[in-house]
């Protein structure tokens, strides 16, 4: 396991000088399953304040890079700081400023939506009357008020992707690690998560969030890293890092792979008049 020391503070502009260091920052981290190694090397900086997207081809390591971030997968080397505070050194702090949003997340699903959310209420030291109020509020912003007394075994995708997400809210973090919070999730839900995040992310939180969807990086981050074979092929702010064109163009120039079809399935144009 790396030693690395605390990431150096940056200004953040507040004009009084104060400093902090970033809200995430991954330094030298490697992980490794049998002959494949997913994670190579990855160092990566999240800005306070943040909407950063994480972008890459499957199998790039995006998902293996977010739970060593969090804690959840430990790193062969390396190390991961939230808030300047080692993930692994110092888990309890670091895991408290973190809402999580894992990639087939596994809940404590044969309790109720309301009572999953009040139990993550409580791990998370709320006391017993506001884990409640905060659990009957997030139900009913995520149009699950319905559902609250339904156990969680028997949610849709959908709606399991809701619940896990308002079991990241509950506790109020300073960060926000959201592995594909889209997936399955109809356009109206849709909607209102990206007005949550965008409204989490206005009053200072920062969010950090996974997607295949470039169009949706574009519309809600200011900042992305395109990874690709565990490393940072580009990371920086939005405009610095698509450039002239557009993000899904810069991202194809740098992972490559198109395939030109030439004549290639001919047999699916056959003409049909």
């Amino acid at each position: 396991m790396s030693t690395d020391s605390p990431p150096s503070v940056h200004p953040q502009g507040n004009g009084r000088g104060a400093v902090s260091p970033p809200a995430l920052a991954l330094r030298g981290l490697v992980k490794q399953f049998d002959d494949t190694l997913a994670v190579a090397g990855l160092s990566l900086d999240v800005p306070t304040g943040s909407f950063f997207g994480l972008v890459g081809p499957n199998g790039a390591g995006k998902t293996t890079t977010l739970s060593l971030t969090t804690g959840l997968l430990r790193p062969d080397a390396g190390t991961a700081f939230v808030l300047g505070h080692d993930v692994w050194s110092d888990p309890v702090t670091a895991k408290r400023l973190l809402g999580v949003l894992p990639d087939g997340l596994a809940l404590f699903d044969r309790l109720t939506g309301a009572q999953l959310l009040e139990y993550i209420g409580r791990l998370h030291r709320l006391d017993r009357e506001l884990a409640r109020q905060r659990a009957a509020e997030l139900l009913d912003v995520l149009d699950l008020t319905d559902a609250g007394d339904t156990l969680v075994v028997d949610y849709s995708a959908g709606m399991t992707k809701k619940i896990g997400l308002a079991c990241a809210l509950i506790h109020a973090p300073r960060i926000l690690v959201l592995d594909e919070p889209f997936e399955s999730v109809d356009p109206v839900s849709a909607t209102t998560i990206r007005s949550i995040l965008q409204s989490f992310a206005a009053s200072g939180g920062t969010v950090v969030l996974s997607s295949h969807v470039m169009a949706l990086v574009e519309q809600m981050c200011d900042h992305v890293a395109i990874i690709a074979g565990g490393q940072v092929l580009a990371t920086g702010a939005l405009d610095h890092v698509r450039g002239d064109g557009s993000l899904e163009e810069r991202f194809v120039d740098l992972v490559g792979g198109h395939r030109d079809l030439g004549n290639g399935l001919a047999w699916l144009r056959t003409s049909q008049g």
